[in-house]
């Protein structure tokens, strides 16, 4: 394992659905971005959590789906992933799929907030059989949202608290994500290829209005040409 020579400070965002008090979604939550601090510490950096308890920003969801408008904790909550280098994400499971409180949250969000963002994906159930809704259904929301999820997924039934390949799950999980934070990939596409993202009106803070003035319609709009191509200058090369 190699070391990065610079120390950094990362900024980690634990959204965690469980609505129970204590509860073992927010455990995992939890235990991985415990495991991405010390694993961070090890190689020199620090680790700064912020947890987002979407049962805080519960009285405030049915305005936003309804309207789109943000209330105070829900802007908070928006803000903290906006800023964070990773994010941990953990939802109960019921009746097969994830929590309408963790799906309804991520569906509020605008579709350019989790570009490039690098997410552990994981889940609880107190049953074995819905081990497959992390990849199944939460790994395929994150698609959408254009988020880099981990290559390994978390999932805790009841029995699994016991099993120390849990753990091993959890370090592997971490470990990925504290990799994918250091490497910059988030910072590297916003920077240099934001522009080739299609984004909806209002979604990226005004960004999203730049215009490209190299491009074929902005020439010909300002009474330039439109750039040969590689086929029509082959053309005048065999004239």
């Amino acid at each position: 394992m190699t070391t990065p020579e610079t120390p950094r400070t990362f900024r980690l965002a634990v959204v965690n659905a469980g609505i129970s008090d204590p509860s073992s979604t927010k455990l995992l939550g939890d235990r991985i971005a415990q495991s991405v601090r010390e694993t961070a510490e090890s190689r020199g950096h620090r680790v700064q959590i912020t947890t987002i308890d979407l049962r805080e920003v519960l009285p405030e969801l049915s305005g936003a789906l309804a309207s789109g408008l943000l209330g105070p904790r829900f802007t908070a909550a928006v803000d903290a992933l906006r800023d964070a280098d990773g994010v941990i994400a953990s939802t109960p499971v019921y009746k097969a799929g994830p929590s309408g409180l963790f799906s309804s949250f991520f569906q509020v969000l605008d579709n350019d907030l989790l570009i490039a963002k690098p997410v552990a994906l994981a889940a609880t159930a107190g049953t074995a059989r819905h081990a497959l809704v992390v990849d199944e259904q939460l790994r395929s929301l994150f698609a959408y949202l254009r988020a880099l999820s981990v290559p390994t997924s978390v999932f805790a039934s009841t029995e699994d608290w016991q099993d120390k390949a849990l753990g091993s799950r959890v370090d592997r999980a971490a470990f990925e994500l504290l990799l994918l934070m250091e490497s910059g990939f988030e910072k590297d596409v916003r920077g240099d290829s934001w522009r080739r993202y299609q984004h909806e009106y209002g979604s990226a803070g005004g960004t999203e209005l730049a215009i490209d003035l190299d491009s074929d319609l902005m020439r010909l709009a300002t009474g330039g040409s439109l750039k040969p191509t590689n086929s029509a200058i082959e053309g005048i090369d065999e004239g």
